[in-house]
């Protein structure tokens, strides 16, 4: 059991730091939209989380950052501009939100799986 949760409680954080990394892009992205030649990135979230999960754990923090790297793609116009900017404000703002509704939840559920823990903990330490 513990095995299982420790297991969820790992994909989660994986997808939370996948959540954070994107959100730190789409914020990039947003911040540039003025900027002349600027081209909007980011990256596949469920692929991203996909190859975070499949190495070890014992792998480090820092192994989904640098495979997310290595996974960054560049946006496609939605309309041409004179300066060659690619940020396209409405598809950022919505990505922006999704992303910010997700890592909510996301965080939302590591903590309710923690307490979860401590409480089966305390119970069976009582007992």
């Amino acid at each position: 059991m513990i095995n299982r949760l420790t297991d969820t409680l790992s994909f989660q954080t994986e997808a939370l730091v996948l959540r954070s990394e994107r959100q730190r892009l789409i914020s990039s992205n947003i911040a540039n939209a003025d900027t002349p030649g600027y081209v909007a990135r980011d990256f596949d979230f469920s692929q991203a989380l996909r190859e975070a999960t499949a190495g070890s754990v014992s792998e480090g923090a820092g192994a989904p950052s640098r495979r997310s790297a290595a996974m960054l793609r560049y946006a496609a116009p939605s309309q041409t501009n004179l300066d060659s900017n690619s940020v396209d404000m409405d598809r950022e703002r919505a990505a922006f939100v999704d992303n910010s509704v997700k890592y909510e939840a996301t965080l939302r559920f590591i903590n309710g799986s923690v307490r979860t823990m401590l409480d089966a903990m305390k119970s069976h330490h009582s007992s």
